[in-house]
């Protein structure tokens, strides 16, 4: 009974020890943890280069320039959207003032936290309201966090080279050092990693076109960056889609009038109700099939740890852990199993 409680005391400090950790090594895990999911989803090019059988540092290079010059692409192109979105928030913060100013006529008993909001908003509010206000980052901002995004960025990099070209090496070290893990497992959830964050990318994709397309038929202003938006928060499920919800329906309130005013967040509910019910599970399939509360409970989870960054590697990583414990739990059956089976071998004893 003493070692029970000695034992459950040690997992629970260690557990303790081990989130103290992960979240005061964020500045270095969460580059290294991105860059090792992001080259288990480039297992597919890495497996085509090994079909046209070029050397590991070759191939590892082209990958990582594949993948850095993809994240380039989609930062100068989502760059513009993003200039103007900024340089029309003086524009959303007076109509949503003047919003503001009408509830506060509709609903005299509210005239205290109407006054408040207002006074959030407000271009000319005192000095200690602006101090609670978010500010956009200055170029002295910039300039102070630039070494340590450079610092990451290098980490990223040279983590996820280094994998590439040492990715077999790597599975083999695992499973003859770690009886639970098996190499047939490790490779397996890097394919199913791979498939369902393709898969997932493709699907989002298309979503976040036909988001846009819709905004623009109904009038939205800016409907590129709401199909960007919906593009990118679709990979954070349920959380990200409902943060979507609210930034829509603010945005109606400010665009349109009357019932109108729900016309965008009604429509993007619609749309993103037919793709999770009936789009993904289709092209994903049953085999990525993991339980609803473990996904809700790891996205809470990494982004409570980790933000933004979080919520995108915890439904890869999830997939990850649940095919290696399962194809481990299978396998660790089977040889009981086998074992329960085989009667012993009797040695002939010859006199």
């Amino acid at each position: 009974m003493r070692l029970t409680i000695a034992t459950g005391s040690v997992a629970v400090l260690a557990a303790i020890a081990l989130l103290a950790a992960l979240s005061h090594a964020q500045d270095i895990l969460a580059p290294i943890l991105s860059a090792l999911l992001l080259g288990i989803v480039m297992t597919p090019l890495s497996h085509l280069w090994d079909k046209l059988r070029l050397p590991k540092p070759i191939s590892a290079f082209l990958s990582v320039l594949l993948a850095l010059s993809s994240l380039l692409v989609l930062i100068l192109l989502v760059e513009p959207y993003v200039s103007k979105a900024i340089n029309q928030a003086p524009l959303i913060r007076a109509e949503l003032r003047e919003t503001i100013y009408e509830v506060r006529q509709m609903l005299r008993g509210l005239e205290e936290i109407s006054d408040e909001m207002a006074a959030a908003i407000e271009p000319g509010a005192p000095a200690d309201t602006e101090e609670q206000a978010v500010k956009i980052p200055s170029l002295t901002d910039a300039l102070f966090y630039a070494p340590q995004f450079l610092a990451q960025f290098l980490i990223f990099t040279g983590c996820l080279y280094f994998f590439l070209l040492a990715r077999d090496t790597v599975y083999d070290w695992l499973s003859d050092n770690l009886a639970a893990l098996g190499e047939r497992d490790l490779r397996l959830a890097a394919k199913l990693v791979s498939r369902y964050v393709l898969t997932i990318s493709a699907i989002n994709l298309s979503f976040g076109a036909a988001v846009a397309c819709a905004m623009y038929l109904i009038g939205m202003p800016s409907p590129i960056i709401w199909g960007l938006l919906a593009f990118v928060l679709n990979f954070i499920l349920y959380l990200g889609p409902a943060a979507l919800v609210v930034m829509l329906t603010v945005a109606g309130i400010v665009v349109f009038d009357g019932a109108a005013s729900f016309l965008p967040p009604a429509l993007y509910l619609a749309m993103n109700a037919t793709e999770a019910q009936f789009v993904t599970p289709t092209l994903v399939g049953k085999s990525l099939a993991v339980n609803p509360l473990l996904v809700f409970l790891a996205l809470v989870f990494w982004l409570w740890l980790w933000g933004p960054i979080g919520g995108i590697i915890a439904i890869p990583l999830l997939i990850w852990t649940t095919t290696v414990v399962r194809g481990s739990l299978t396998g660790n059956r089977r040889a009981a199993e086998v074992e329960r089976v085989t009667p012993p071998v009797q040695s002939e004893v010859r006199v």
